[in-house]
């Protein structure tokens, strides 16, 4: 008789798929349901294949299996209620942000299908076509400059380094569904410890981030929107990530998908060659920094000229022109994954880049308040920290008191977060936690009603 197989077997792994956006292996789906036997969960796999509910890409060792479009269409509308609410929380939106956001959140089957438009870069006129108002600019600037003297290029970002290191390769990780924490990062970037159970995939994307933002920082001349910038930052970015590891820091000459959208970007190597070319030239020849940052943001990812990773080094090469100017870099910290995939959705498929400056100028102010001497205010005080201020509080206090490491902390406030705070939001609860950990203090620890010595203690081991 043969086994029977339990009905939510398939939703199990069609769930598994569902979380990972860039596909999963079939090794490592395997690791994470060790109770279906290989050859079954095979079958299960070519179903969903042959029902069109699963996507299979590549050959060989090299498979990978993702949700469909309209699946993953699908599940993002059931999840529309609690992720606007989480988006509305955090992001706010102009009218024209709200509209856009309301237009590419339909099923993708009555969204028009849509290729590449030269025009909306080649009408761009660098220093009269405006992206950011000059009243929006100079608002970045005020809350960006962090020195009134000048100094060399470079200047500031060195002496933040440590902290934007780990920062910036966590959110941009995150933003592609990257799922270490915040400790786990550090640790990572640290000591080179991965975690167990995780694909390696995600270790990779992290130390990647690690060395593309040491070039970035590194004093140079020939650092700028230029070919060997952008080149060798795909290059740093995407090592060991893709197919073939030949199209590293290489423009693509294959015709190359995106998911969960009805954009087709372009597939002759000539055009996307003098595209890309063209793109370069009107951001070197841009004159605000942030407007070349937000350029960059929108216009790369667009075009898509790599065969995977642009949006990674769209983030990246945003904080080019920030760094050479000694404002405050760019970590997208707190940004909501959904926020920035509308944002760029809505570029894609409309040419409209409203929500996605929604998202920058937001991001922008909440990155200055992590880093600048000269906290600005960002209006009132954050609810979400208020709502769980004494929760915050106890975990951290637990941690220092139990003289737990990074990896054993990150255990713990995963544990405790899955316990007494909801689903929506545990990982913002989560981030908070563990930021204030790695912030903790001799002058602050007063806060969690710590003593010196129990610091200290803590502090001693805390790696």
């Amino acid at each position: 008789m043969s086994k029977k197989i339990p009905h939510t077997e398939p939703n199990a792994v069609r769930n598994i798929i569902a979380d990972i956006p860039d596909g999963i292996a079939i090794d490592e789906l395997s690791g994470k349901l060790p109770n279906i036997p290989r050859r079954t969960l095979q079958r299960r796999l070519s179903k969903l294949v042959n029902d069109k509910l699963v996507i299979r890409e590549g050959k060989g060792p090299s498979t990978r299996y993702r949700l469909s479009d309209i699946q993953a269409s699908a599940q993002a509308d059931s999840n529309h209620e609690l992720e606007t609410t989480q988006l509305e929380d955090y992001i706010p939106v102009s009218p024209e942000g709200e509209a856009l956001r309301n237009a590419i959140r339909k099923p993708i089957q009555s969204r028009a299908p849509v290729g590449y438009n030269r025009y909306f870069l080649a009408d761009y006129i660098p220093n009269k076509t405006l992206y950011l108002s000059g009243k929006l600019s100079d608002e970045l600037h005020k809350y960006g400059n962090v020195t009134a003297q000048e100094q060399p290029a470079g200047t500031y970002v060195r002496k933040i380094f440590n902290r934007l290191l780990i920062d910036l390769s966590w959110n941009s990780s995150r933003l592609e569904g990257n799922t270490y924490s915040l400790l786990q990062t550090e640790r990572l970037l640290e000591l080179g410890a991965s975690v167990g159970g995780k694909d390696m995939r995600e270790a990779q994307m992290i130390l990647n981030h690690k060395g593309a933002i040491e070039l970035l920082a590194e004093p140079s001349s020939d650092t700028g929107f230029n070919r060997y910038t952008i080149l060798n930052l795909h290059a740093l970015l995407s090592e060991n990530l893709l197919p073939d590891p030949q199209a590293s820091g290489r423009i693509r000459e294959i015709a190359v998908g995106v998911g969960r959208t009805s954009y087709h970007p372009l597939e002759v190597p000539q055009m996307i060659n003098d595209c890309f070319d063209l793109m370069l030239e009107k951001a070197t020849a841009i004159q605000d920094p942030f407007e070349q940052a937000f350029f960059i943001m929108v216009h790369l990812p667009y075009l898509q000229p790599f065969e995977d990773v642009n949006k990674r080094v769209s983030r990246l090469a945003a904080n080019i022109p920030l760094i050479r100017e000694n404002l405050c870099p760019l970590s997208f910290v707190d940004v909501p994954q959904r926020a920035y995939i509308d944002g760029i959705l809505a570029v894609y498929e409309l040419n409209r880049i409203e929500f996605l400056r929604d998202v920058f100028v937001w991001a922008y102010k909440r990155s200055c308040a992590r880093y600048s001497a000269v906290r600005q205010s960002l209006g009132e005080p954050d609810p979400f920290r208020m709502r769980y201020r004494d929760k915050i509080a106890s975990i951290v206090a637990h941690v220092v008191r139990s003289g737990l490491d990074k990896q054993q902390a990150s255990t713990q406030i995963k544990l405790h977060a899955d316990k007494q705070i909801g689903a929506a939001d545990a990982p913002r609860f989560i981030e908070i936690v563990e930021t204030e950990l790695m912030s903790l203090h001799e002058g602050s620890i007063a806060r969690y009603r710590l003593r010196p010595s129990e610091y200290q203690q803590w502090k001693a081991g805390w790696r």
